[in-house]
């Protein structure tokens, strides 16, 4: 993997974790209606870190949940929350052989690192087992924690609401596979995926404002430019797995909701609606009307 790929994976890793904060609202909003002919659903670009403070959404989220039937999500919400499946989860991510972060990391890496997580009161032992994507992911969520960002965002909103309200929910791929993309980060360029996501740590805390106004604006051209074209770019290989397999593989999902009774509210990740690979520039290639609500 090329000594870029830290900072462009960690950036799209970024993207799908955008943080909703209190800024002006927009006219436009990261919800669009997609139509085929009389029947239609709703997509809509979702953030998985927010505070209290950052309720209620915007009005187009609550419009398309409100008219929907069932409620669609990158993988089973609820899943993720169960012992057994964060078992899985730790068994996947962390190393069950001799490695350890200290044992793959170069000098360089494994001092900045050890520095890094010193200001959370981290020991170095309780990660030393950590893969690079479970590593890095974790450091980015306290991280934000201590911007006072808590786990609770627009996917676990939602998912919640559904369960209460007796509305159907369900998901575009397995919790499996989730895991699977979070396993291989960094894997065979270690020093360089962890030096370089540090890195970048600084420089998303500079830009997390304009990172979350070009998300409550539904601003695509520029959430691409933030993320997917860099990704696009630096590291083809993590752009076609990150990005572009996942989205051609929910395609066919996507489009056969529109032969189903009633209408469903597709919530991803930012990233995958933007950029020339992205859900909604496939839709509108096959012909879909594409519209942004407001």
């Amino acid at each position: 993997m090329p000594v870029r790929s830290g900072i462009a994976t960690f950036r799209a890793m970024a993207a799908a974790t955008l943080l909703l904060h209190g800024v002006t609202v927009m006219a436009d909003s990261a919800v669009w209606r997609v139509s085929d002919g009389s029947e239609h659903i709703y997509l809509g670009g979702t953030v998985h870190l927010l505070r209290p403070s950052d309720y209620p959404l915007p009005a187009a989220f609550d419009t398309a949940y409100s008219e929907a039937d069932a409620v669609y999500f990158e993988t089973d919400i609820s899943a993720l929350s169960d012992i057994g499946t964060q078992m899985r989860m730790m068994q996947q991510l962390t190393y069950s052989d001799e490695r350890t972060l200290r044992s793959v990391l170069n000098d360089e890496a494994y001092a900045a690192l050890s520095t890094y997580v010193a200001q959370f009161g981290l020991p170095m032992a309780a990660l030393e087992k950590f893969r690079p994507g479970l590593l890095v992911s974790t450091l980015q969520v306290l991280e934000f924690q201590q911007m006072g960002f808590t786990p609770e965002g627009v996917d676990a909103h939602f998912n919640a609401r559904a369960l209460n309200d007796g509305k159907p929910v369900g998901e575009l791929e397995s919790v499996e596979s989730q895991i699977g993309y979070l396993a291989g980060m960094g894997e065979g360029s270690e020093s360089e995926f962890v030096l370089l996501s540090l890195e970048d740590m600084e420089e998303i805390r500079e830009s997390i404002e304009e990172m979350v106004g070009a998300w409550r604006s539904g601003d695509n051209e520029r959430l691409a430019d933030l993320f997917v074209d860099e990704l696009r770019e630096q590291v083809p290989e993590v752009y076609d797995s990150l990005l572009v397999e996942r989205n051609n593989a929910w395609m066919p999902l996507i489009e056969g909701l529109f032969e189903q009774d009633g209408t469903e509210f597709v919530l991803v990740g930012a990233a995958h609606l933007v950029g020339e690979d992205g859900l909604l520039t496939q839709l509108e290639a096959k012909g879909y009307q594409v519209s942004q609500l407001e």
